[in-house]
């Protein structure tokens, strides 16, 4: 009696993004089963990933990584890319974390929704090969829309999966991905490079910032930057809400430590001051000053 093939599995890197919604599909076409595998951070979350993951009806693991990511963060060996983005250190860091959960719950092979050429610091051609490397997946990570233009896989030459399924897509255009979109019926997807703060130019400066005037500032520091009008007086750091709903996050977000000021029958914006080490006397006469200018009476 003949034992049926297991189906061939796949951990997928998935952001839920165009890209990697596409490559999915192109494994599924040919029966590999995927299971999504999606990073949580201080700078981005799992909102795309697991509404996608719904509509492909494929199951979703969810790893919170985010004191790890923002150690690396803080001083990656490949450095920055625009911003304040470590795009190679970053896909390194989860690739190896792929890696091991490729090996713990035996899939055959790990892939991803990069492109040749699509981003100019970690998708060109030496830098997909170097994340490979670094991350000791050779041989066994997959990049679907861009196989035909790289180097067959183990996968490949075993017939794990057909090459010849698989596609050549290269550069910025997204008009071979937005027809094969058509093609498949998926309407909905996300506009791409929108998912990541660390790409955004804004939060980049008040990062690098944070970075050089507390160098061993945590998780908290970090979120709070999302939030309210940001003001350094030497060490010391003031943070004015700007509506309501900031003025709620920024009053959680406080700390043993921290001065919390709230305006009194008045509206006004909640003003957060955080020293290291010490409160200082301009920080209460700045913060003053911004009670003043940012209320509404």
């Amino acid at each position: 009696m003949k034992t049926k093939k297991a189906k061939t599995g796949a951990l997928f890197l998935f952001s839920g993004g165009l890209d990697s919604i596409l490559a999915v599909k192109l494994l599924q076409e040919q029966g590999t089963k995927v299971t999504g595998l999606t990073f949580v951070s201080y700078f981005f979350n799992s909102d795309l990933a697991k509404k996608a993951a719904k509509n492909l009806n494929i199951k979703l693991k969810i790893i919170n990584f985010s004191d790890e990511h923002l150690a690396m963060v803080k001083n990656p060996q490949y450095g920055y890319g625009k911003a304040i983005n470590p795009c190679i250190d970053c896909h390194i860091l989860m690739l190896k974390k792929a890696k091991g959960m490729m090996k713990r719950e035996k899939f055959d092979f790990v892939a991803t929704g990069e492109v040749l050429g699509e981003r100019p610091m970690s998708q060109n051609k030496q830098a997909l090969e170097l994340i490979t490397k670094q991350s000791r997946l050779k041989g066994y990570l997959l990049r679907p829309l861009s196989a035909q233009l790289l180097k067959p896989t183990i996968l490949e030459k075993n017939g794990l999966v057909d090459r010849n399924k698989l596609l050549d897509i290269s550069g910025r255009s997204r008009k071979r991905q937005i027809a094969l979109a058509k093609k498949w019926g998926i309407k909905e997807y996300p506009t791409p490079a929108g998912g990541c703060l660390l790409t955004d130019l804004q939060f980049a400066q008040r990062l690098k910032e944070l970075f050089k005037q507390w160098p061993d500032c945590q998780g908290n520091d970090v979120q709070l930057l999302r939030l309210g009008r940001h003001f350094w007086i030497k060490d010391n750091k003031i943070i004015v809400g700007r509506n309501q709903v900031e003025n709620k996050e920024i009053k959680n977000l406080a700390q043993k430590g921290d001065l919390l000021i709230k305006p009194k029958d008045f509206p006004g914006p909640t003003i957060l001051i955080r020293s290291r080490p010490k409160l200082s006397k301009e920080s209460l006469i700045k913060a003053k000053e911004l009670m003043i200018r940012y209320s509404k009476k």
